[in-house]
């Protein structure tokens, strides 16, 4: 990103077709003119900026802070905030931010999702936004992808944050509590969305206020959003705990498994997501295991762990959906191709896959706490985000976060030319047709990317290349710094990079690599030619690997490459959309069908529509626990901090806290009284997480009676609430009249009550095959059922939380009206 002088920016008018869609409640603005003001106050102070020194830039920024502590309105300090910000970049980093990034930097305060496109520098245009709200020193966070662009970007655009006072912190992976601690109190903290998540999470099992490590939630920025805030959002965090052996007989089922024939012992959907058993299979595999009727309830442990070797064996596969390296079994992301850290699948799916491929069985131990990304991100005040890909996910951003789009224009305009998909009966032909393609392309000395959609295709097209003497560097997934490096030579001369999907994302693709002398070479060769081997489920991941080429009005060029025997055009039957006498022989030959093409494209916008039916179904579930853990979690911090009073045991433990009262001291028993309701809490909140999941795992038969599985799983969570929190109060007063309690309090560990002695925390891809259970659900339900679906289990919650709370307050001071009789 070589920045130079300021640019001006036409801020015309949207056009006709523009207007009307937001009239009509469009979530995309690509109206610009309302940033005219600021911008111009912005850039009327670059020249009595540029004029004095650093002393007194430095002597304007506490000013600025100053401002801000006394609560001077941020819109009135961002044109100087802005300003300043762009003049120490030029200085710092050689880096002048343009007009249009600036234009950015004021969406991105006022809440919107800036759609900016590759290349067009998203990591320096958020710093200005970030310094105007970090002013105040309540502390801003900047939510990232991995570690490795949270830690380059900390590092890179930290000189700029000291220079205006700042301080700046990172998280990282592995990373000590008290460092966590120190990062987070910084003004400015870059960190991975998911590790902020699990530190989230980590503070619903503190035992002591120090334990805490993150301040309450003000804004964030949220860098490639639509990863996060879509593709990410509804995977669970899981924090875990008292790891338990991981069950046996699995590698008897996995041998079972193979042994079962598809279509004569068992069917999968036409979509291959989900998978049974048939009569005979079922037969077959009660007398290889001779267990008797499988669907006898003793047999129901046993139905479930055959059913997951039979996913396991059948629809999912080695370097495709996983991998397995240094004896683990390693998810691969659907949307990025990447190995997906510290993720599994759930419900003994894991540990089937790990019978399968024959490594170690790892235990998935004790659910203690859990929520999706998205509730977790929904935590902060105020919300912001930026990436390439917005406007096609637009209507989902604006209903789950209520965020609009910002479509920011490039500044310099994009020459790429997206060529039209060359399209094949079968895959050798296609295979063959990209070799071609490749040889021809590299023989000219011009850069190419290819973005495959798995692991063994990469190295399968990268093993082809080798032997028709063609060198490549291969990315698939294992590691983000070194391959960040091999992705921003892939803009050299003769270079050719296959990459699963957007390996590397984050990372700026030059002409030239990382030799400037070189770019006007390549691009007088045209520029870097992105080659697409499949069309993906989401236009936004198309798009994205599209985008990698033509950055900042540099010439290139982008064609996909596609088979009518891709994962995509057989899972979901698009031959069979196809007329009979129309339907294409193999040919070795490009096919010229423009019917089949729009069919195609229609199958594609078919599963993108699903996958959002899925998100929104997955999201209505996990929308009813989440409730419930919030007020019961904010009622658990209300106990830590000492701002819930207690009462519980003296009511309804009288004869020994009175006896204990003199010998220990109030403070004592009030402390204990303190520890054990967090105990408890814990305890009991995982149990109900196990069986709640229980409860969920199997509401999907409610349809087979004519209900509504969300209403049936509705009703079961509000009826499972209140005894929740009887338990809890139970377990508390149970567990008080058994233990020891001394001067020094309890000994927890000796008593058995303290939690575990460690915890790991990981993500589960709660759909193992893109849409599954859920996904048949989903889009069954109303516009009205849906926004009860909201707001119902919120009221009713809130309700029995409220009522409980008045409960254990009246008694608390009944007893102390009591006590004051008492005293006269």
């Amino acid at each position: 990103m070589k920045n130079g002088p300021a640019a001006s920016v036409p801020l015309t008018s949207p056009t006709l077709i523009q207007r009307l869609k937001r009239l009509v409640g469009g979530t995309v603005e690509y109206d610009l003119r309302p940033s005219a003001g600021p911008l111009e106050a912005v850039n009327a102070l670059d020249p009595v900026l540029r004029r004095e020194d650093d002393r007194q830039l430095e002597e304007r920024a506490a000013a600025l802070r100053t401002r801000a502590g006394g609560s001077a309105p941020l819109d009135d300090l961002l044109p100087e905030t802005y300003a300043l910000t762009r003049e120490a970049a030029r200085r710092l980093l050689g880096l002048r931010p343009y007009d249009v990034q600036i234009l950015a930097g004021i969406g991105l305060h006022r809440g919107r999702v800036v759609e900016m496109q590759t290349g067009e520098g998203k990591t320096l245009a958020a710093v200005a936004p970030v310094v105007l709200n970090a002013l105040d020193g309540h502390g801003v966070h900047v939510l990232t992808v991995n570690d490795y662009l949270a830690r380059r970007d900390a590092g890179w655009m930290g000189p700029v944050y000291r220079f205006l006072g700042l301080s700046v912190g990172v998280v990282q992976e592995g990373m000590s509590n008290s460092e966590r601690r120190q990062a987070y109190l910084c003004d400015v903290t870059y960190l991975p969305a998911r590790e902020a998540g699990f530190d989230h999470l980590r503070s619903f099992l503190a035992l002591k206020t120090e334990d805490l490590v993150q301040r309450p939630f003000r804004f964030t920025v949220v860098d490639e959003a639509d990863s996060i805030l879509i593709d990410e959002a509804r995977i669970p965090l899981v924090i875990a705990g008292n790891a338990a052996e991981a069950p046996g007989g699995l590698e008897r089922l996995a041998r079972v498994a193979r042994q079962l024939v598809r279509d004569t012992d068992f069917q999968t959907d036409e979509y291959e997501r989900n998978i049974s058993l048939s009569g005979a299979g079922a037969r077959r595999a009660e007398e290889i295991l001779g267990c008797g009727n499988l669907y006898d309830e003793e047999q129901a442990e046993l139905l479930a762990a055959l059913t997951n070797a039979l996913h396991a064996e059948h629809l999912l596969r080695r370097d495709v959906d996983y991998i397995v390296r240094q004896g683990r079994v390693e998810l691969v992301d659907e949307f990025t191709g990447r190995v997906a850290e510290r993720r599994q699948w759930p419900h003994g799916l894991q540990a089937a896959i790990e019978a399968k491929e024959k490594v170690r069985l790892m235990p998935e131990g004790r659910i203690l706490g859990s929520m999706t990304l998205q509730h977790f991100i929904q935590s902060y005040p105020r919300l912001s985000g930026m990436t390439a890909t917005a406007q096609t996910s637009a209507d989902e951003l604006k209903k789950v976060y209520g965020l609009d789009v910002l479509v920011i224009p490039t500044h310099r305009p994009c020459i790429r030319v997206d060529h039209p998909d060359r399209l094949f009966t079968h895959h050798a032909a296609k295979e063959q047709a990209l070799l071609a393609e490749i040889t021809e392309v590299h023989a000219a000395g011009r850069p190419v990317l290819v973005g495959t959609a798995s692991v063994a295709e990469s190295e399968r097209l990268a093993a082809r290349l080798l032997e028709q003497g063609i060198s490549c560097r291969t990315l698939n997934a294992k590691n983000d710094e070194q391959e960040a490096a091999v992705v921003a030579e892939a803009g050299s001369p003769g270079a050719v990079t296959i990459s699963t999907n957007m390996a590397g994302r984050g990372v700026d693709i030059r002409l030239g690599g990382g030799d400037e002398e070189h770019h006007d070479e390549v691009a007088a060769l045209g520029g870097l030619y992105v080659i697409g081997t499949n069309r993906h489920e989401s236009l936004r991941v198309d798009r994205q690997l599209r985008g990698r080429a033509g950055r900042q009005g540099d010439p290139g060029s982008s064609r996909f490459f596609i088979s009518l025997e891709d994962d995509l055009i057989e899972r979901f039957g698009v031959k069979n959309l196809i007329p009979a006498d129309r339907r294409p022989e193999p040919q070795e030959a490009p096919l010229e069908s423009p019917q089949i093409r729009r069919e195609i494209d229609r199958a594609q916008r078919i599963v993108d529509g699903q996958n959002v039916d899925t998100r929104k179904t997955l999201w209505k579930y996990a929308q009813v626990i989440e409730t419930q853990r919030r007020y019961l979690q904010d009622w658990r911090q209300a106990v830590l901090g000492g701002r819930e009073s207690g009462g519980l045991l003296a009511e309804q433990c009288p004869e020994k806290w009175n006896r204990l009262l003199p010998l220990v001291g109030g403070p004592v028993l009030a402390e204990v009284e303190r520890t054990l309701t967090l105990l408890v809490t814990d305890r009991c909140w995982s149990e109900y997480l196990a069986e709640m999941t229980k409860v969920r795992d199997g509401i999907h038969l409610a349809s087979l009676g004519s209900k509504d599985p969300y209403t049936e799983y509705h009703r079961e969570a509000r009826d499972a609430f209140p005894l929740l929190l009887e338990q809890i109060d139970r377990e508390i007063v149970e567990t008080f009249q058994r233990v020891e309690v001394t001067a020094g309090g309890v000994d927890w560990a000796a008593e058995g009550l303290l939690g575990p002695s460690s915890t790991w925390t990981y993500l589960v891809t709660d759909q193992p095959f893109k849409t599954g259970l859920f996904g048949s659900l989903a889009g069954r339900q109303s516009a009205g059922i849906f926004a009860a679906a909201i707001f119902g289990p919120i009221l009713a919650v809130a309700m029995v939380i409220r009522a409980w709370q008045l409960r254990r307050r009246n008694k608390a001071r009944a007893r102390s009206e009591q006590s004051g009789e008492d005293a006269d």
